[in-house]
């Protein structure tokens, strides 16, 4: 395989990811308000963030993959599961192996849901809030295309998604337009 093939793929397969992650949180959030109308059943919030989810998870480890194959930045595996372990931009990989950590907690929370309590996968699922940031960072100062006009404009649309998400699920109900969240659930 070619290394260039392998530096596009690193680098698409981490863009994808990021904003299939931040859709993923974005469900998750939307979620977690009980979000319906009659054209958008409650279940189909639930299915939607499964499913995105999952894509996120098939494009990170795309990206995972390729980046520690790329002889240019020569990560190796070590660098991939050792936060400050790889030779290439430390800080930023070590934000990225983090990041792996957290996902892998909510991932494996997801699959053991019925044998864990409520609270306990609560509590681990808690742990996106860190994750989608980490996963932004880990971006902005891993990736080489990083300043190009390109990828700001997939950071931005990613932070506006969230925070848009963000603010359904913390404001108050009525406080955004067409609210059809169940009551009080937005002060949780």
């Amino acid at each position: 395989m070619s290394d260039q093939v392998l530096w596009f793929a690193a680098r698409g397969a981490g863009a994808v990811a990021q904003l299939f992650l931040t859709g993923a949180v974005a469900m998750g959030l939307v979620t977690v308000t009980r979000f319906q109308s009659a054209g958008w059943p409650r279940f189909f919030n639930y299915e939607l963030h499964r499913r995105i989810s999952l894509l996120s998870v098939v494009f990170l480890a795309v990206h995972i993959l390729a980046a520690v194959l790329d002889p240019y930045t020569n990560l190796g595996l070590a660098a991939a599961l050792v936060p400050f372990a790889s030779t290439y931009r430390p800080a930023a990989v070590a934000l990225g192996v983090v990041g792996l950590y957290l996902f892998v907690a909510l991932i494996a929370s997801s699959l053991l849901r019925k044998y864990v309590s409520q609270k306990a996968w609560r509590a681990i699922h808690w742990t996106s809030y860190a994750l989608w940031p980490v996963a932004i960072l880990h971006g902005m100062l891993a990736g080489t295309d990083a300043l190009a006009p390109w990828m700001l404009w997939i950071d931005a649309v990613c932070v506006a998604i969230a925070g848009l998400a963000l603010a359904w699920r913390i404001l108050p109900r009525g406080t955004i337009g067409g609210d059809t969240r169940t009551p009080g659930l937005a002060a949780r």
